[in-house]
């Protein structure tokens, strides 16, 4: 994180107020649609019903313009951030002599390959847990307004989660290095070849090594977002059924059952989104290490 407000502090913090900006319209669908269900339609005021939807279609238009405006903002501090690190790679690369083919064969796969995710992370570093988070935070506040019951739904969506999300990561980060690690091997045998042969069963295991790290990380990685979605749907099954019963007795309004249902689904996106971000900055974490390793060797510091 220091190394993301050296090079975008400014603009992390013109990213900062969109995404306020984002969030703080998340729950206004919500209650439009609660409003159109209950009031407008049980009173049958054809002229309010679609007021109320062009409300909800104008708020739309304006979250998504939004974001548009924050992705689009956010690719270009990622893309100002990758240039920065070729760059200087290159230039400690021209300052010093002519290092050894397996120096220069790291170097190659750092320029090429592992620059690109470090400054890529650079523009949703800060931006992406506080639009995710005012989401999260908004979107239940409102659920608890809506329905008291939601502050022990909500909990049982998020819990289960907090257990084997960080282990499964735990297991993803250790195959991200030894893969980092085998690219460079990699890169280095080809850069050798220029000067002496290449030793092709050497490569081709590495190769091997490679495959099988990335199906590793794909398959803790999708078995991560099964367990994810299936708490998603556990939580939808048991809204509809308390809701439905609450319903049924009137304790609540169908309307009600309805906005917590959508709730539930505007708190899957965001939730997602947000362990996405946390595994990213924990991997990130990672590369990040690995290159600065090479750069202050490069730079003659210890």
């Amino acid at each position: 994180m220091g190394y993301v407000l050296q090079q975008s502090g400014m603009h992390q913090g013109g990213l900062a107020l969109l995404s306020i900006a984002v969030f703080a319209l998340s729950a206004v669908p919500l209650e439009l649609q609660r409003r159109i269900v209950n009031d407008a339609i049980g009173s049958g005021a054809v002229r309010t019903i679609f007021l109320l939807a062009l409300a909800y279609a104008s708020v739309a238009l304006l979250e998504q313009a939004f974001k548009l405006v924050l992705n689009v903002y956010r690719a270009w501090v990622s893309e100002t951030a990758v240039r920065a690190l070729r760059r200087m790679l290159h230039v400690q690369r021209m300052d010093v002599a002519a290092g050894s083919t397996e120096t220069t064969g790291v170097e190659i796969a750092m320029i090429v390959q592992e620059a690109e995710p470090i400054g890529g992370f650079v523009g949703v570093s800060i931006s992406e847990p506080l639009l995710q988070g005012g989401i999260l935070a908004s979107v239940i506040g409102y659920m608890i307004y809506l329905e008291p019951w939601m502050a022990v739904l909500c909990p049982l969506f998020f819990l289960p989660q907090l257990v084997f999300v960080p282990l499964m990561q735990w297991a993803i980060n250790r195959r991200a290095e030894a893969r980092i690690r085998t690219i460079r091997d990699v890169s280095s045998g080809i850069a050798s070849a220029v000067v002496d042969e290449l030793d092709v069963p050497a490569e081709s295991r590495r190769i091997d090594q490679v495959f099988a790290l990335n199906m590793g990380i794909y398959k803790f990685k999708y078995s991560m977002n099964l367990a994810m979605n299936l708490m998603y749907y556990f939580s939808v099954a048991a809204a509809l059924g308390v809701g439905g019963w609450f319903a049924v007795e009137g304790r609540i309004e169908v309307g009600t059952v309805v906005a917590i249902v959508s709730g539930l689904g505007k708190l899957n996106d965001p939730w997602g989104d947000f362990v996405n971000w946390a595994r990213e900055l924990s991997v990130v974490g990672v590369k990040y290490r690995l290159f600065a390793d090479v750069v202050t060797g490069m730079d003659g510091r210890p």
